[in-house]
């Protein structure tokens, strides 16, 4: 006899809260575990191919493993130092930048920044808080024990935690199988392979974008001469995950270094411009289409503020985690739409007489 659907909701959603207080108190702690997950996750696919090409599991994990280290090593020497050097001299420019800009809105549009202005009063508050906090920043994140101590173990375990969940993927989704209900085992399956397409399309899609964004602001970036190009070309390709946000911010942030770096050199002014206009345009019109696809079904409001609310509650871990779970709640909410247009509940008795 099957358990009452009453019933079943009660434990599915005790086990949802006891998940959710877990990730809330552990989040820190579980944080290398989730990014080696994500990892693992994002390079199955791959272990797939290279065993579809006669490789074993183990072998196939051994070839990603030792093409994932040479490329980091590659970057820890060649690039990370450099971006290290220019995120410092951009925090450590940054209150100049302020004051520069408010002398040249002083010179060209006095009446904008009189003492008693608002614009006067904007920029005098953002430089005390960049004066007063970029230090402070910057010495927590490069100088606390702490801060070294959690990245030199997320850099350990998490690639540790993705090599051994790939060798052994194809194996815990085949155990993760035979632990769901048999009452709603098709169902689950159908679900699961419809999450699993959403989640492939959009974190494997959107990640070589932002990895190809990223590689491209930054190389034309540092083509053009601009000061900080490396960290700016970085930053827009991260924040491309997120809609909108990664050209905004980007675009932003690389022109107004270029109107003061390059003050009076308009074709080197618009040459950084053209960079974020023509990566828009590669984004929108070749690389999303082709690597992400037009039906993952995540809408750019929706991850919104899945990241918003995920990243409140559970901080950065559950930023990773937003993007799955914004995914299951889109699928599930879909298939119950189905089911209630299915049900007499919407199709009342109106269907009944007609026939």
């Amino acid at each position: 006899m099957a358990l009452p659907v009453k019933d079943q909701i009660k434990y599915w959603g005790i086990a949802t809260a006891i998940s959710a207080l877990v990730l809330w108190l552990l989040g820190d702690v579980l944080l290398p575990f989730v990014m080696g997950g994500a990892i693992a996750y994002f390079l199955d696919p791959v272990a797939d191919r290279l065993e579809r090409m006669g490789l074993s599991r183990n072998a196939a994990t051994a070839v990603i493993t030792v093409i994932s280290v040479v490329t980091f090593t590659v970057m820890l020497l060649a690039v990370i130092p450099t971006l290290v050097q220019q995120a410092v001299s951009l925090a450590q420019t940054a209150p100049q930048l302020l004051t520069d800009l408010q002398t040249f809105l002083n010179e060209r549009f006095p009446y904008l920044t009189d003492d008693s202005g608002i614009v006067h009063d904007t920029l005098l508050k953002i430089g005390q808080i960049i004066q007063e906090k970029g230090a402070q920043v910057l010495g927590t994140l490069f100088n606390s024990a702490k801060s070294v101590v959690d990245l030199a173990i997320l850099l350990l375990i998490a690639p540790v935690v993705a090599v051994y969940l790939l060798v052994d993927w194809d194996r815990m989704i085949e155990r993760i199988d035979t632990l769901l209900p048999r009452d709603h085992v098709e169902t689950v399956r159908f679900l699961a392979r419809e999450i699993d397409g959403v989640l492939s399309g959009f974190v494997r899609g959107m990640g070589s974008v932002c990895l190809i964004l990223g590689v491209y602001y930054a190389f034309g970036l540092w083509l053009v001469g601009l000061q900080f190009g490396l960290v700016v070309g970085v930053i827009a390709g991260i924040l491309t995950f997120i809609p909108y946000v990664g050209a905004l911010v980007g675009g932003a942030l690389a022109i107004g270094l270029a109107l003061f770096q390059f003050w009076g050199d308009w074709p080197s002014i618009i040459a950084v411009w053209a960079i974020f206009q023509s990566g828009q345009l590669i984004e929108g019109n070749v690389l999303t289409p082709r690597l992400v696809g037009s039906s993952v079904g995540l809408h750019p409001v929706w991850l919104l503020l899945a990241l918003s609310v995920f990243g409140s509650l559970f901080g950065f871990v559950g930023m990773l985690v937003a993007v799955p779970v914004a995914a299951a709640i889109g699928v599930l909410a879909r298939f119950a739409l189905s089911q209630y247009k299915g049900s007499l509940l919407y199709r009342g008795q109106a269907e009944n007489k007609e026939s």
